[in-house]
């Protein structure tokens, strides 16, 4: 038998050699150029056709690459639970988590906007000020102006939109480095809130009907708390169905290589039993928050668009190389102005989601370690600090792990120091991981 009916090269350099697909980043040399060409097979159609033992392959491939993608977080994440539900087994009761989700769902939003920035491999050191800022303009509307609720949170969120908008443009335009332009956002914002706020250093806002009413207070279900979080979780499955079947279609009409149907519906099944599960322990205990059910909604609308639209293909573009994306004739000035735009807008709506919670406009508002808790979200997460990689799904998975470790610490009345110490050591652990990722995916010819 020739070596050609033991060996397919495909166009990634990749080998597979009797079942097992291994790097190579050689090109075989045509010796013959009158030869008919060999036919390339892309190495997931290979994977696929192997069945488990391909997809078996296949991840061990990817780890031996570097490509870890959110598997780190998550072991850690399992590991956190099982340590503190040993200490306290209040720890995974269904009041516990629901405060969790409850109370993650704040900087989460900080961190959803952080991760934009991320990405381009560049930091926003302004958000928390930000944040603060926006609560605080909303009491002002609200409180002493007799402002319309909602108006008032819109125009509070395009100040955090145009005051993103401005430090992008002093760092894309100017050549103003982002750390020392948000470095000064974080400064100026935060004495602007201090003077709005006044000698008293507080305002409250007032517990109606209105938007942080609606983030912080209650439930769009009200007493049908418990139908909503299933009506949530079908509607969940039902909208990853959709989307996969709908790329899948995509895919086939295109010619390229796609999931087949048997690994879609094991992805959307064990997605199912997640969201049922989730739903089943949050309806023991006060149903779905409000500010969860927005936290999530605008986590799959930012992974829409960050994955399937032309936009987020050029911010990983930027972040993946800025000379390479100039030479694709991608506007880089541009796609740096919108995502810190896109970062201050989301740092606004965060400062909104803190007044809901405590229906006030404070001194602390953004303030303390929220800057900080925000950045460790997204980068505990799996998002790359040295931009081009990252998934806005690292948002929820950092902030399941930063309010785990908050929460079970609470439990065991340790000091807030201790947990400073245990999140900084988590952050420090997540960068170690990536950067040897990095450097195991360059050794493999895919860095």
């Amino acid at each position: 038998m020739s070596d050609t009916s033991k060996t397919v090269k495909s166009a990634a350099g990749d080998v597979k050699t009797d079942g097992v697909v291994e790097d190579q980043t050689t090109v075989a040399p045509a010796d013959d150029p009158t030869a008919a060409p060999v036919a390339v097979v892309d190495p997931r159609l290979l994977v696929r056709e192997e069945g488990l033992k391909g997809y078996v392959t296949e991840f061990k491939r990817k780890i031996k690459g570097g490509e870890l993608g959110s598997l780190p977080v998550v072991l850690g994440l399992i590991i956190i639970w099982v340590i503190f539900q040993s200490k306290n087994d209040r720890f995974l009761s269904a009041d516990n988590l629901s405060d969790v989700s409850y109370f993650m769902s704040a900087t989460g939003m900080l961190a959803i906007g952080l991760v934009f920035v991320l990405l381009l491999g560049e930091i926003d050191l302004s958000v928390g000020s930000v944040s603060g800022l926006a609560s605080t303009l909303f009491a002002v509307f609200v409180v002493e102006h007799g402002m319309n609720g909602w108006l008032a949170l819109i125009l509070a969120i395009v100040t955090g939109l145009g005051i993103g908008a401005l430090h992008g443009w002093f760092f894309a335009k100017i050549g103003v480095p982002a750390f020392v332009v948000t470095l000064a956002g974080f400064l100026g914002w935060n004495g602007l809130m201090l003077w709005l706020l006044g000698s008293t250093g507080t305002i409250n806002i007032p517990s109606d009907d209105g938007p942080v009413h609606i983030l912080g207070q209650s439930s769009f279900f009200m007493d049908q708390a418990i139908v909503g979080a299933y009506l949530l979780a079908g509607l969940g499955v039902v909208l990853s169905l959709v989307g996969n079947f709908g790329e899948q279609r995509r895919r086939k009409a295109a010619g390229v290589p796609f999931r087949p149907t048997g690994e879609i519906l094991v992805r959307v099944g064990l997605l199912a039993v997640a969201s049922f599960v989730a739903a089943a322990v949050l309806n023991n205990a006060q149903g779905v928050s409000n500010a969860l059910v927005v936290f999530l909604a605008a986590l799959v609308i930012v992974d829409f668009v960050l994955r399937r639209t032309t936009y987020g293909r050029k911010v990983f573009a930027v972040g993946g190389g800025i000379e390479a994306a100039r030479r694709a004739g991608i506007n880089v000035p541009m796609i740096r102005i919108t995502v810190f735009a896109i970062s201050g807008g989301f740092a606004a709506i965060g400062g909104m989601f803190f007044a809901g919670q405590t229906a006030s406009a404070t001194l602390n508002a953004g303030g303390g370690n929220t800057l900080m808790l925000a950045i460790a979200a997204a980068v505990i997460g799996g998002t790359s600090l040295f931009g081009g990689r990252g998934s806005v799904w690292s948002a929820l998975l950092g902030m399941l792990v930063i309010q785990s470790i908050t929460t079970g610490l609470n439990l065991l009345n340790m000091n807030t120091s201790i947990q400073y110490m245990i999140t900084g050591g988590v952050l420090l652990g997540a960068v170690v991981i990536d950067s040897v990722s990095r450097r195991s995916q360059k050794a493999a010819g895919r860095g």
